[in-house]
């Protein structure tokens, strides 16, 4: 449940992860998810009770309850395996069934962790949406849902394939062809949301699974997390979004169904060209430039794509939404449709080198940036270890959720809950749905200290393990294998951007510069 741009948001899942995101406070980014006022017809699935009900109804169901039905062992129906992802709120698992041995994925949602009525409607919601979008081909299938006294369980269809960009990255080679069949199942999406009456909301890559490992295996959207019910006539005011696919009207708060297909016009440009159509240094720059700037379809490799294909994002990245194609219209396209113009042949490879430097260079920074943080002085993190202490009240080691929101509060915060679960969510960098003592340090320091020439070169030196002055491709490899960051190719790839002088290492000043520029940086909590 959640939104997410470069930050962690990677839990190293490869089916049905979940994922978290985030946005700019300067604009009060907000993961607010009202319940809508649409009434949809009870679709819950009640399952088959083995055994009869007792006289008395009370003691089948709990008052804490939150789907509203009894509660029921979720290990009676399934087998839960091995961890397939972590979020805020929970664990997704691969489980099996076990009358059938089929496995399925299975989306545990710890209860104390949904403090407060909102949470517990935004879980309702989230099951509400999913059942009623379930058994549309391009939308992960929803088996039903199961509660205990600790959790709410989920479990919906597995999806093995992993992500899309990975599998795009694999295979080497890419067409446009390619991409519009990729482009045309993600519009599906929309298209199918929108005639069902549901806004997404939070298009991105990483919302979409494929279904197999199969060549040909279907996509799949997997998060509704931040889905609501369109309400004709309703104008949408809380920002929600992840930062290089947020539409312009998000930002000025007034929007509608249409801030989709800008998501999806985002989405296809990355496909096309291996980057976002807005980059900036800053969250707030990326969301200045899609304010102001238009986009580009000048640098390369935009002079070799077809005019049909720059034709289909110019109409989806139209900034004002009363003038953008609509899903009708984009899956009527001459370049996207069924053996429409797109063409077979392959895309400047330079788009796939591009593809792995968008994904890997914001994991390298936030770990140098994590590194960094490690080694601050006492006094340069003065009053932050005895504000994280006071938060930690539980005397655990972390910060929950819970943590955050009260040692907010009594800082006179007046964020609202929904920024404050945003902002957990930006901070939590490895996604295990707390914040420790590193990544509130890291979040919360200011970013002109993060970035002083002697507390980028103890980073550098942090690298460079043999003290030679450079930060060899083995010195590199070794730090993010570590971290799960990065496959030997990413790794050469980020050598080869950073490496400006192209003697195949980083010496310090390719390296300030990759940290001063290029990729957005992690939120501020304060």
């Amino acid at each position: 449940m959640g939104i997410c741009f470069s930050k962690k948001n990677r839990h190293n899942s490869t089916s049905n992860g979940h994922r978290s995101s985030s946005t700019h406070q300067n604009y009060q980014q907000v993961s607010e998810r009202h319940a809508s006022n649409y009434t949809q017809p009870q679709q819950e699935i009640y399952h088959h009770q083995q055994q009869p009900p007792p006289p008395n109804p009370r003691h089948d169901q709990d008052p804490n309850t939150i789907l509203g039905k009894p509660f029921e062992d979720i290990r009676r129906h399934y087998t839960l395996g091995k961890e397939l992802g972590r979020g805020q709120f929970g664990v997704t698992y691969l489980c099996t069934e076990n009358s059938s041995g089929h496995t399925y994925a299975c989306k545990s949602i710890l209860k104390k962790k949904l403090s407060t009525k909102n949470d517990k409607e935004d879980i309702k919601k989230e099951i509400q949406l999913m059942q009623h979008l379930s058994g549309q081909p391009n939308i992960v299938e929803f088996k039903g849902t199961y509660e205990d006294r600790q959790s709410v369980h989920l479990v919906m269809e597995l999806c093995e394939g992993g992500e899309l960009f990975d599998r795009i990255i694999t295979q080497g080679y890419y067409t446009e062809k390619a991409a519009a069949s990729i482009c045309r199942q993600i519009v599906n999406v929309v298209h199918v949301c929108h005639f069902m009456g549901v806004m997404h909301r939070d298009l991105k890559p990483e919302n979409f699974l494929l279904s197999t490992k199969d060549e040909n295996a279907t996509l799949k959207a997997i998060d509704f997390g931040l889905s609501v019910f369109i309400e004709e006539g309703k104008v949408h005011r809380d920002i929600v979004g992840s930062a290089y696919y947020v539409a312009p009207e998000v930002l000025r708060r007034s929007y509608g169904k249409e801030i989709d297909i800008w998501s999806a016009g985002v989405m296809l440009y990355i496909l096309l060209s291996g980057v976002p159509p807005f980059w900036a240094e800053t969250e707030k720059g990326i969301f200045d430039a899609i304010l102001e700037e238009e986009v580009d379809f000048e640098s390369q490799p935009w002079p070799s794509i077809s005019p049909s294909a720059k034709d289909l994002v110019r109409k989806m990245l139209t900034h004002d939404p009363r003038k953008r194609i609509t899903s009708t219209q984009i899956l009527e396209h001459p370049w996207l449709r069924e053996g429409g113009e797109a063409l077979d042949k392959p895309i400047d490879s330079a788009v796939l080198s591009r593809m792995k430097q968008f994904r890997a260079m914001n994991k390298f920074k936030k770990l140098a940036l994590k590194v960094i943080a490690e080694s601050m002085s006492a006094e340069e993190i003065k009053g932050l270890k005895a504000m994280f202490v006071n938060m930690d009240t539980d005397k655990s080691g972390s910060i929950t959720y819970e943590e955050l929101k009260i040692g907010l509060s009594r800082l006179g915060s007046k964020l609202s809950e929904a920024e404050a679960k945003q902002l957990m969510e930006a901070a939590d960098v490895d996604g295990n749905g707390t914040i420790d003592y590193i990544e509130f340090i890291t979040a919360t320091m200011h970013r002109h200290r993060l970035e002083r020439d002697e507390n980028l070169y103890k980073a550098f030196c942090h690298f460079d393990t043999d003290n030679s002055g450079y930060i060899t491709m083995d010195e590199l490899e070794t730090a993010m294998k570590e971290y799960g960051m990065g496959d030997e190719a990413t790794i050469k790839d980020i050598i080869s951007e950073v490496d400006t002088d192209n003697d195949g290492r980083i010496n310090y000043e390719e390296f300030c510069n990759m940290m001063r520029s290029g990729t957005p940086h992690q939120t501020r909590l304060f």
